[in-house]
């Protein structure tokens, strides 16, 4: 049976027994900070920081593998609804559509929506497209590519190299789809029933060429006809950009799925923010460069900056995933947010954390007279609530604007 390690994220270190080389694997592939324990030889010293999943570590040669799942503070039917929203938040995906409820881990939930998403994209058929396609023909098929005939055939009449546009259903978003449902197959911890149903999608799709590991993912773009797709290769491209590395170091093989929350809470605050502040005649960008000198050699990169119809910065958000300490959040946040206000002449800036004591504070710089507020949003609270509180924050930064 396959040891199992279960870590909350951001929780107090945990001593384990643990074989020095897996514990090497999970430092070395920046999974959690892992140290031995200086107080028991064999042990090791486990911390989960931001990044939440599941990564299995086995040993070649041997029966012996350990999995290391490290959970998500916010449930995960939460964590869902983060993501759904920042991939699309107009769009009918939503929290109750999908049924997470019975996965109370974050790889089973996925594994399980994902499929479900690729079902319903599949219901009306494998969708088709135009695809260009270069080749060696006995007959004349669209157009002859003279410059290769030339090179590769030195006068021969055949074969005739030809180019054409093939319609057919190999296009970039069923290989997306297969990649994704390739991807979650060989990951450790997906349920048997789910096991079975993406096998069954990878039945559908099995005309479709595979991926190849490393190379660029299929590039598409939503349009009116694959709209029924959109969801699905959403949630495609999650799975296949969050995947952890498969590797070797060592002598073990690491593989797994890993979702930053960093990444995550920030691409949902500035979603949501662009949001609630459209239609208000304004230009939103999310991670902007600016830079900090006259001379452009420090670059700062704000999460969020808001222009007004002038195209001047009318005001600068930063988006932290960090939960408030006793003494408060830290000070660096605010010393950062100094430098953006100094230098896209603001006279506010706003820090917007995953959590807090209270919902607001604010603090005004000596000499300077720049005012920097510190938002506080409770991830665990339902979803009309939360965007409420993003309006709210939307509605703090309105003072700034010069429009």
């Amino acid at each position: 049976m396959t040891p199992v390690v279960e870590i909350v994220e951001h929780a107090p270190a945990v001593s384990l027994a643990l074989p020095d080389a897996v514990g090497r694997a999970l430092a070395a592939g920046g999974i959690l900070a892992a140290a031995p324990d200086p107080y028991a030889p064999g042990r090791w010293s486990l911390r989960a920081g931001s990044k939440v999943g599941s990564v299995a570590v086995g040993v070649p040669g041997t029966d012996e593998a350990f999995t290391v799942r490290v959970v998500p503070k916010v449930p995960v039917a939460r964590l869902f609804f983060l993501l759904g929203y920042s991939l699309d938040p107009q769009g009918a995906w939503r929290e109750g559509e999908v049924e997470v409820a019975e996965h109370r881990d974050l790889l089973p939930a996925l594994a399980h929506t994902v499929e479900r998403q690729v079902d319903r994209a599949l219901r009306q058929g494998l969708l088709q497209g135009y695809r260009t396609t270069e080749e060696s023909a006995l007959v004349v098929r669209g157009r002859i590519r003279e410059a290769e005939q030339i090179r590769r055939r030195f006068g021969a009449t055949l074969p005739v190299e030809v180019t054409y546009d093939e319609f057919t259903a190999d296009i970039a978003e069923n290989r997306l789809l297969r990649a994704a449902v390739e991807r979650l197959l060989r990951l450790p911890g997906v349920p048997g029933d789910v096991r079975r149903r993406l096998l069954h999608q990878r039945g559908r799709l099995a005309d479709v060429t595979v991926v190849v590991r490393g190379q660029p993912l299929p590039v598409w773009r939503p349009t009116r006809l694959n709209a029924r797709y959109h969801t699905a290769l959403r949630l495609a491209r999650v799975v296949l950009e969050n995947a952890s590395a498969e590797h070797a170091p060592g002598g073990l093989r690491i593989d797994g799925f890993l979702f930053d929350m960093n990444k995550l809470f920030e691409d949902f605050v500035t979603v949501a923010l662009r949001e609630a502040l459209h239609g208000a005649g304004l230009t939103s960008r999310l991670q902007d460069v600016h830079h900090l000198d006259e001379a452009a050699a420090v670059r700062m990169r704000p999460d969020f900056v808001l222009y007004g119809a002038d195209g001047v910065p009318a005001a600068v958000v930063d988006a932290k995933y960090k939960a408030e300490q006793r003494g408060g959040f830290p000070d660096a946040d605010l010393y950062q947010m100094l430098a953006y206000c100094t230098a896209l002449g603001l006279r506010e800036g706003h820090l917007v954390y995953a959590k807090g004591n209270a919902s607001h504070a604010a603090h005004r710089v000596r000499h300077a007279g720049i005012l920097i507020h510190q938002h506080a949003l409770d991830l665990d609270q339902q979803p009309a609530r939360l965007l409420a509180d993003i309006a709210a924050v939307a509605l703090r930064m309105l003072p700034d604007l010069r429009v």
